[in-house]
């Protein structure tokens, strides 16, 4: 995954690179799950590069399960405490993938705001501090994590030569693109016109103007059908 510099629209207007962690490897070697068990199907090992995505986005899906927690205990609205559940089960997918290729978890401490990655911990704060402003902005700060999951996953897609992590890539990117319509009306149902954060806004327009995905599936009624 590329290293990335991304401008947050904090008070502060505060700069944070996000990076991937540098992962850490079982017997000395990434991805040799299965190879020394006699009998059983050999797993192709992940490359340096992949190992490390895997690893960071394990870590990214916590900062938005995260995020989404504290500001349902900010705000009490059903869309943070409904979509950080999503987020849990988007860790849960990124683990058993570390846990089949030998990687080593970096959720050594699952209690909110606890990061490995030093760079997600400050950005964990600066959308916390940013969200408790006002519902309008913690709304806001949701679309923005899902769109920097959606760009970060497109890139992890990108570089991975597997087909099961590409797949769970997929599931995760899908995810989001349905998280992404939820915040926009949530924002949209305030009377505020939403604007595109880390994407370009036709990019956004695309997703939101869309069906609900479903299995993999555009289905559902389109936000102009509601």
């Amino acid at each position: 995954m590329k290293i990335k510099t991304i401008t947050l629209a904090l008070p502060l207007a505060a700069l944070l690179a996000v990076s991937p962690l540098q992962a850490g490897w079982k017997g000395g070697k990434p991805g040799a799950g299965g190879q020394g068990n006699t009998g059983t199907q050999v797993t192709t090992a992940l490359s340096d590069a992949e190992a490390a995505t895997l690893v960071f986005m394990r870590e990214e899906e916590k900062l938005a399960r995260d995020v989404y927690i504290t500001l349902f205990d900010q705000w009490q609205h059903p869309v943070f405490n409904n979509i950080s559940g999503s987020e849990q089960r988007h860790m849960d997918s990124m683990k058993s993938k570390i846990d089949k290729y030998g990687l080593v978890d970096p959720v050594t401490d699952d209690t909110v705001g606890v990061f490995q990655n030093e760079e997600l911990s400050t950005l964990y704060r600066a959308l916390v501090d940013r969200g408790n402003a006002s519902l309008e902005e913690a709304l806001h700060v949701g679309g923005y994590i899902e769109e920097l999951d959606i760009g970060d996953l497109e890139e992890a897609i990108a570089e991975s030569s597997h087909a099961d992590v590409v797949q769970a890539y997929e599931n995760l990117e899908r995810g989001s693109r349905n998280h992404l319509r939820a915040f926009v009306g949530q924002i949209e149902n305030l009377g505020i016109v939403y604007e595109a954060q880390l994407m370009s806004q036709e990019e956004v327009d695309a997703i939101v103007n869309s069906a609900t995905e479903r299995g993999g599936k555009g289905r559902g009624k389109r936000r102009g059908g509601r």
